[in-house]
This record gives C-alpha cells, sequence and structure tokens, in this order.
C-alpha cells in the first residue's frame, strides 16, 4: 500500500494546491482545538457551516474518511450496514498518520493531498453540502480555513477522489 511520502504536505502547500487549483480559501489562526467544544469557542463568528471529520476503519483494513457537520451524531452501527463493511472503528493515530498525514485533531478532508493511495472512501454528509461555505482545519489544529462548498468538491476530486454523498 502506498503511504504519505516521508515529508507530508505542509499548510503552505495545501494553500498553494489550492491557488494551482484556483481557489480561493480564508484561514484564520486561533490556539489549537482539539475538540467541536474547543472550536465553536476559538474560531469566532466565521460563516458557513462547520464540519468534523472521521477517520474510521474496519476490522477487513478498508478506511473512510466521514466529513460531517460538527453538530452531528455519527451512527456507526447504521454507516457500516449501510456500507457493508465489517465493525467500523476510528482508525488509530499511527494509521492516520501514515494515510493522511494529519494528527488527531486535525484531520480534514484537506488532508486528502496527502492520500496517494486512494484506498480512503471518502463520505460527504449530503446536508453539509447545503451551504455555500464550510470550514476546516488546514491540516493543523491552529487555524480554521473556509472554502466554497463546490471548491471542497472540486479540491477532493483533484486528489484523485470521488466523494460518496449520504444522509448520516
Amino acid at each position: 500500500m502506498d503511504t504519505v511520502p516521508a515529508m507530508p504536505a505542509t499548510e503552505q502547500d495545501l494553500f498553494q494546491r489550492f491557488e494551482e487549483l484556483g481557489i480561493e480559501t480564508n484561514t484564520v489562526c486561533h490556539p489549537p482545538a482539539f475538540s467541536v467544544d474547543d472550536n465553536k469557542e476559538l474560531r469566532g463568528a466565521l460563516p458557513g457551516g462547520h464540519c468534523k471529520s472521521l477517520f474510521l476503519k474496519d476490522k477487513k483494513g478498508a478506511m473512510w474518511l466521514v466529513v460531517m457537520l460538527e453538530d452531528g451524531r455519527l451512527d456507526t452501527n447504521a454507516l457500516q450496514k449501510t456500507l457493508g463493511s465489517a465493525r467500523l472503528s476510528f482508525g488509530k493515530p499511527e494509521l492516520m498518520q501514515e494515510i493522511l498525514g494529519v494528527t488527531p485533531g486535525s484531520v480534514t478532508p484537506f488532508s486528502l493531498i496527502n492520500e496517494t493511495s486512494r484506498t480512503v472512501t471518502v463520505i460527504l454528509e449530503a446536508r453539509m453540502l447545503e451551504y455555500d461555505h464550510l470550514n476546516y482545519h488546514p491540516l493543523q489544529n491552529e487555524a480554521t480555513t473556509t472554502i466554497a462548498t463546490s471548491d471542497l468538491l472540486r479540491f477532493i476530486e483533484a486528489c484523485g477522489h470521488t466523494p460518496v454523498v449520504m444522509a448520516l
């Protein structure tokens, strides 16, 4: 399995990729945010949908990046039935670092810039896509980046992934 290059993309690499794709973003720096509650407190009044990303795997080794609105609750039992997977659980930090090039608290759809093996299935919550703009950490949890929803989809596809959109 291909893994992240020895040096995963930096925040600067990510912004350069956005520029190459003609994607405009706005980034606000803040102290590290390790949870949804931390992020709500630290980010200020940024417009758009605020999201969380979950790195999951099943007992057979299949992996998913599930991206949803921050206040949503993921029913992993229902999701594993929908996906036909075997016992979903959170991916270990070491696996997340190896595959996505980020540490816990920093997982984001932007980390797909590092996922060159195309072994992770991207799942986007349908109601999240109703927003014009969405907010994510830019590969580290000391900032929040706002991106147009259409540009997020373009970025994901430019990284070689076709997201699965579903109600969660």
